[in-house]
């Protein structure tokens, strides 16, 4: 019989649920109860917990860190999340795929005898003896977390690829190996979602992302198991023993694994299956499967054999560039991504495209885009230093999907930049107001320049044609022109109206108020407030 676990901050919601089910018909002979997560982790150390209902929302510690840690010490534990935010819902289905299930609160108590039911169903026939290789079954019954350690020491070379090596290091942790054991690799690749999702949710779907490849992929962890490498990848490694074409078998997998991925998770997937390798030579299968990657940046949910459909360097002849310098130097901006897309999508459909090519043509248009900027007197680290411009530039040479995306994101803030700079008159306004909402700061010409992007000799070209003064002088005499009110017409210390207007040395903020009004401040405010007195 089996035994169930509640983990919930709330104590009426834990204790609704325990009173609502009636968990002798489904099989459960007991039901504890912890409301930190800490409870929870001392409860799984002293008793055998099958089933987890927990709350991802809780204090501290989340319930998916929870998660975490019960797939590493107790990977044949069910697990069940609780929510009351239904944000989340379009996951719901895409965890189901990994054998989890996702229920809003409040909870519909036939909902939830249902899922646990199916869990009982799923905890029963993992527990039946499930025939493999004599090799297979020694690797699915060892703890996945000394495995997968394993498998990175010897992807990132801390165990040497040599026979006697990796066998020496299965040896010292106790790992049942033998060198005639072959395996096959499958590199999963996360190229793009196709909506905003906020980190807590990416999270979430990361998480049902690794589970649902061991659901189809691995068919439920009987056969191999999923390792989290960086950049959202992931490799799924599976005993080769018990397939005599595991090649066909794996793009088939791939192919429903894409295809869910793409309904439930939003996202675009490329799966690139190896050969079949023994252990120490897994290091250099995964560096050929990762350069058949990194070569892909024209295809998205495509899968590759590494036995067949290998991507080969190009070699093809770049655009001149200078020529769309020109043009966008004359303002011809959608005919230069129009001709530089065009251009890509010939190189498509010759298959002419890798990463090479791809990054030399970002670099170039990149050049082109930043010489027109510096003839225009635009600063491009200060146009493009948000946070949505880096994002593009950081994804802009993973795909040729988002080179295409990063030229029209550039082209198009460059395009109303320098559309707005041509009108200077509107330049000159937002200098003039962001000049007199700052006017008790210590400003600096090149403070004024970055905040409308511009090179600051440029800016006082063109603020100098509009008012007649330079920007410097300008901001002088508004700061001279507010001073002189607050001496007249108010009780102000001198040194608070020198601060005021962004003066931090009283003694020379006196100089130049006598420099340009031929008295001192004092003088100054004695006089004007005296002639208002005899009015």
């Amino acid at each position: 019989m089996l035994q169930l676990l509640i983990v919930d901050d709330e104590i009426h919601a834990v204790e609704g649920v325990r009173s609502g089910v009636e968990w002798q018909k489904l099989g459960i002979t007991a039901v504890f109860s912890a409301f930190t997560v800490k409870q929870a982790k001392e409860l799984f150390e002293n008793e055998r917990i099958d089933i987890m209902l927990c709350d991802i929302e809780m204090p501290q510690v989340s319930g998916l860190e929870l998660a975490e840690w019960v797939m590493e010490r107790y990977p044949s534990t069910a697990m069940i999340f609780l929510t009351c935010h239904a944000d989340f819902k379009y996951a719901q289905q895409a965890l189901q795929l990994g054998s989890l299930d996702y229920i809003l609160k409040p909870i519909p108590f036939d909902e939830l005898e249902k899922t646990i039911l199916k869990a009982v169903e799923k905890i029963n026939k993992d527990s039946e003896l499930v025939e493999f290789s004599q090799y297979g079954q020694f690797w699915f019954q060892h703890q996945p977390m000394l495995i997968e350690r394993f498998w990175l020491d010897i992807i990132n070379q801390t165990i040497p690829p040599r026979a006697e090596s990796v066998s020496r290091a299965a040896a010292d942790r106790n790992i049942p190996y033998a060198e005639k054991m072959t395996f096959a690799p499958v590199l999963i690749s996360m190229q793009r979602w196709h909506k905003h999702v906020t980190m807590r949710e990416e999270k979430i779907l990361e998480y049902a992302l690794t589970n649902t490849a061991e659901e189809i992929i691995l068919e439920n962890k009987k056969n191999g198991q999923i390792i989290t490498l960086n950049s959202g990848r992931l490799l799924a490694i599976l005993s080769a023993e018990s397939y005599s074409d595991i090649e066909l078998l794996l793009k088939q997998s791939c192919e429903r694994y894409i295809d869910a991925c793409r309904k439930y998770f939003y996202c675009d997937i490329s799966c690139y299956i190896g050969e079949k390798v023994h252990g120490h030579e897994m290091f250099e299968m995964v560096k050929r499967l990762g350069e058949n990657e990194k070569n892909n940046v024209a295809y998205n949910n495509k899968i590759f054999l590494l036995s067949g459909d290998q991507l080969q360097p190009v070699s093809r002849q770049l655009p001149d560039m200078s020529t769309w310098s020109i043009m966008l130097k004359e303002g011809e901006f959608a005919k230069v991504l129009e001709e530089a897309t065009s251009f890509l999508d010939l190189l498509l459909g010759q298959n002419g495209l890798d990463a090479n090519l791809l990054r030399q043509f970002y670099q170039d248009f990149q050049q082109a885009m930043y010489y027109m900027l510096q003839m225009k007197g635009i600063q491009a680290h200060q146009l493009f230093s948000n946070t949505i411009s880096l994002e593009f530039s950081a994804n802009a040479t993973r795909s040729v999907t988002d080179l295409i995306a990063w030229m029209n994101h550039v082209v198009s803030k460059a395009m109303a930049y320098v559309n707005t700079v041509e009108q200077s008159f509107s330049v000159v306004q937002r200098v003039i107001s962001y000049i007199k909402q700052h006017i008790a700061e210590d400003l600096s010409r090149e403070e004024i320049a970055n905040h409308v992007f511009l090179n600051p000799d440029y800016l006082t070209r063109i603020f100098k044609k509009e008012t007649g003064m330079a920007v410097s002088d300008y901001l002088f005499h508004e700061r001279l022109k507010i001073a002189q009110k607050l001496l007249a017409k108010t009780d102000m210390p001198i040194s608070a109206v020198a601060s005021h207007i962004g003066y931090a040395n009283f003694s020379h903020f006196s100089r130049m108020f006598k420099k340009h009004n031929d008295l001192n401040p004092i003088e100054y405010r004695q006089l004007h407030q005296s002639l208002q007195s005899e009015r």
